[in-house]
């Protein structure tokens, strides 16, 4: 049981101690890896030919902004 507390013990001073340096330096949590743009990745799905669902939910998009562009084109003449 003496093992478990101090060991308790021990991460809970370390937690502390990150947390009072995170205070201090007040930077902001960020990745440290540079997300997929990093390692050369444009999009999520990197594959050459989206799938099926992929293609209908583009073709869905693409129809809600030609209406929304017609519909603001309709509003300002």
């Amino acid at each position: 049981m003496s093992t478990f507390l101090i060991t308790f013990g021990v991460f809970m001073a370390v937690i502390a101690a990150m947390s009072i340096g995170y205070i201090i330096q007040k930077k902001v949590v960020k990745g440290s890896c540079g997300g997929l743009g990093a390692v050369g990745i444009e999009k999520v799905c990197n594959c050459p030919e989206p799938c099926d669902a992929r293609k209908k939910r583009e073709a869905r998009e693409a129809a809600r902004a030609e209406k929304l562009a017609a519909w603001e084109k309709d509003r300002i003449a």
